[in-house]
């Protein structure tokens, strides 16, 4: 896949303070980047650099192999952390006005801010003045001003922020939609379980540094350690007897244990075979958060 939008090196202080550290990576169309990291670590400051809200002070950003133009930023769209909106204007008309910025016309800006209200379940509220509605449904509003001009590289700050579980449940949909039809897409947020059920690849940053970054099933693969599952019939108490095993958790016939190195664990699998039936046997990955938990170490 053609990587699309590329961070190289990028450095920026404010004052004596220096928040990236030749920050790198890279985001693929039809993918979704989960960009994670606790507060202050420095992920705004990337994204209002890829915006071109801020600048860097060293390092590049790039579009489709090129430096970003006015004209490609033409096809982004940004969500910013804090709410954007006019509070006045109703919620119809400020995404339509935003549509027309970008350039749609006066009957495409309404159509796809009709479709889009719809689709992330607003519609009712369309007539309402942004200021009058729930945060969660400002948030909804906010993520329909950046998809309402179909971007090609969307780039949202915390878009699940304020939503209840129905409504992430809708904006997720509406993100892996973006996906399957082409975009690339960046985005940050605190609620790594939803990250690591939605994202294709990821950053992790801290203190203005990227510690890791992949493709999730890569990273996953990465930080693995010899550490397996069994479920046998019967009590599995006997596993901790076995060559090389480490037990960590036993429930009745389910067990979680480590090998050392250069230990086989097929042998216990054979043995476990020779005892009775199993019904599972696999390797353990880790989550996201214990991912991340290392990483920032």
């Amino acid at each position: 896949m053609t990587t699309v939008l590329n961070v190289e090196a990028v450095n920026r202080s404010f004052g004596e303070r220096q928040v990236l550290k030749d920050v790198s990576f890279s985001v693929e169309p039809g993918r979704l980047t989960g960009f994670v990291g606790a507060n202050g670590a420095g992920k705004t400051t990337t994204m209002r650099i890829i915006l071109g809200v801020l600048a860097a002070d060293t390092g590049t950003v790039t579009w489709r192999g090129a430096p970003i133009s006015r004209n490609d930023r033409q096809l982004f769209g940004y969500m910013p952390e804090e709410r954007g909106l006019y509070p006045k204007m109703t919620v119809g008309e400020q995404v339509v006005y935003l549509g027309r910025l970008h350039g749609l016309s006066a009957a495409d800006a309404k159509r796809r801010t009709t479709a889009l209200l719809e689709r992330l379940e607003l519609a009712e509220r369309a007539g309402d003045p942004v200021e009058k509605l729930s945060l969660g449904n400002q948030q909804r509003a906010q993520i329909a001003a950046a998809l309402v001009h179909d971007p090609e590289l969307l780039v949202l700050d915390e878009p699940f922020s304020g939503l209840d579980p129905i409504a992430v449940e809708t904006v997720l949909a509406v993100l892996r939609e973006r996906a399957r039809a082409g975009a690339a897409v960046l985005f940050s947020s605190h609620q790594l379980e939803l990250v690591e059920r939605l994202c294709d690849d990821l950053v992790i940053i801290a203190d203005g540094t990227v510690r890791a970054a992949g493709s999730r099933i890569a990273l996953r693969e990465q930080h693995a350690l010899p550490r397996y599952r069994i479920e046998v019939d019967g009590d599995a108490g006997w596993i901790r007897d076995e060559p090389g095993v480490t037990l960590l958790e036993l429930d009745g016939a389910q067990a979680v244990f480590d090998m050392t190195a250069g230990a086989d664990e097929q042998a216990v699998l054979r043995s476990a075979l020779g005892r009775g039936p199993v019904r599972a046997f696999g390797p353990v990955r880790p989550s996201l958060a214990e991912i991340f938990r290392e990483v920032i170490q």
